[in-house]
C-alpha cells in the first residue's frame, strides 16, 4: 500500500504528460517482471525475506503508475454515449476475476506449488501487452494540452479535485462507505462464533459480495446509461450500502447474512459505476490521470484504514456493535455529504457538462 499512495501523485502527473498506452506498456512490464522474480525465488527456494519486500514494493510501485493511465485511457476507448455501459462491462471483469482469481491460484498452487502460480501470473501479463500493441489510433492528450513533470502539475490536479463539487463529493462517499463499512475483516469472526458454520460457511460468506457485485454489473451494463438522477441514484444506493451493513451485523442467520452481503456487493457496484461514470465525464481529458491518481488514495486508504477500524472498535465492544456502527455511521456521513453538495443531489444527465466537452 506504502508505494501506491506515495507515488500516486507523480503517476497521475506523468499519465498525463505522456503517452498513457506507452506508460502502461512500461508498467505492465515491469509488473511481469516482479513477478517473473518471485517465481525465479520460489522456484529456487530462496530463504532471505527481503527480495521478496522488494519485489512485493516495486510492483506495487509499478502498479501505481499503471492505474491512473489505464483509467484515463478508458473514455478514449469508447464513444461519449457508451462510457456508462463499458464502465460497467469493465466492472463485471473486475468481480468475476476476484472470484476466479483466488479459486484458480487455489488449484494452481495445490496441484502444482507455489512457484507456478507466481510464474503463471507473470505469463498473464503479456495479454495486456498484447492487447496494448492491438489498440490503433488511440486518441492521445493533446500536446497543447499535456503538462510539465512537477510539483506544479500535481498541484493543479489536487486544486481541481477538490474544487469540483461532483468530483470531491463522490471521493468522499467512496472513502466514507468503505472506512465506516468495511466489515469483510470481522468475516472470520461471524462465521466461526456468531453463525457457528465453519470453514466452508466462510468461504461462502466471503463470496456473498463479489456474487451481488456480478450481479448488479449485468444489470448495469445494459441500463447504465439510462439512469438519469445519477445524483438521487448514487446517494441511495450508499445508503442502502450502510442499511445492508447494519442488518449483517445484527442478523444470526447464515441465509439472512448472505443476502445481506450481497446486496452490499450490489449496492457498491452501482455506487462505484456511477461514481466512475461522473468522474469520467466532468473531468477535462488533461486531468484524467491526475484526477484517477488523487481518487487512488481515497480508494485504497477507505478500506485499509476502515479494517483496521473496525477491528479496534470489535477489540474494545465487539464484532456487531462494530458492523453495526460503521453502517450507521454510512447513512450519517451520506446525508452529510449530500446535505453538503447539491450540485450532486440535483445531477442529472441532462445536464450541461462542459468539462468533457
Amino acid at each position: 500500500m506504502l508505494p501506491i499512495i506515495g507515488l500516486s501523485l507523480a503517476s497521475g502527473v506523468l499519465a498525463d504528460s505522456t503517452d498513457r498506452r506507452r506508460l502502461m506498456l512500461i508498467t505492465q512490464t515491469g509488473m511481469a517482471l516482479a513477478a517473473a522474480a518471485l517465481a525465479a525465488l520460489a522456484f529456487t527456494h530462496h530463504k532471505s525475506l527481503w527480495p521478496i519486500y522488494a519485489l512485493a514494493a516495486t510492483g506495487a510501485a509499478f502498479g501505481s503508475f499503471d492505474g491512473p493511465a489505464r483509467q484515463a485511457l478508458i473514455p478514449s476507448l469508447v464513444p461519449r454515449e457508451h462510457l456508462a455501459n463499458a464502465i460497467a462491462l469493465n466492472t463485471i471483469m473486475f468481480q468475476v476475476a476476484s472470484v476466479l482469481g483466488p479459486a484458480v491460484g487455489g488449484i494452481v498452487i495445490g496441484s502444482l506449488g507455489l512457484a507456478w502460480a507466481y510464474a503463471i501470473n507473470a505469463v498473464s501479463f503479456l495479454c495486456v501487452i498484447a492487447a496494448l500493441f492491438a489498440m490503433r489510433d488511440v486518441p492521445e492528450v493533446a500536446r497543447t494540452e499535456r503538462v510539465t513533470f512537477g510539483i506544479g502539475a500535481a498541484w493543479e490536479g489536487l486544486r481541481f479535485v477538490f474544487t469540483s463539487p461532483l468530483i470531491r463529493s463522490t471521493m468522499l462517499l467512496d472513502f466514507f462507505a468503505t472506512f465506516f463499512a468495511s466489515a469483510t475483516a470481522l468475516l472470520p469472526i461471524y462465521a466461526q462464533d456468531i453463525l457457528r458454520v465453519g470453514a466452508r460457511g466462510y468461504g461462502l460468506l466471503t463470496a456473498a459480495p463479489a456474487v451481488g457485485a456480478a450481479v448488479a454489473s449485468v444489470v448495469l451494463v445494459r441500463t447504465a446509461d439510462r439512469i438519469r438522477n445519477r445524483g438521487r441514484v448514487l446517494l441511495a444506493a450508499v445508503g442502502a450500502y450502510g442499511l445492508a451493513t447494519v442488518v449483517f451485523g445484527v442478523s444470526r442467520n447464515f441465509g439472512l447474512t448472505f443476502l445481506c452481503l450481497a446486496l452490499t456487493g450490489v449496492f457498491d457496484t452501482v455506487s462505484m459505476v456511477i461514481r466512475n461514470v461522473v468522474r469520467q465525464l466532468h473531468t477535462p481529458d488533461a486531468l484524467r490521470g491526475r484526477m484517477t491518481s488523487v481518487n487512488m488514495i481515497f480508494f485504497m486508504g477507505g478500506p485499509q484504514l476502515g479494517e483496521l477500524e473496525a477491528g479496534l472498535v470489535a477489540a474494545r465492544w465487539g464484532a456487531p456493535f462494530s458492523v453495526v456502527t460503521g453502517g450507521l455511521a454510512c447513512i450519517v456521513a451520506m446525508l452529510w455529504v449530500a446535505w453538503r453538495t447539491p450540485e450532486l443531489r440535483r445531477y442529472r444527465t441532462e445536464a450541461a457538462e462542459p468539462a468533457a466537452t
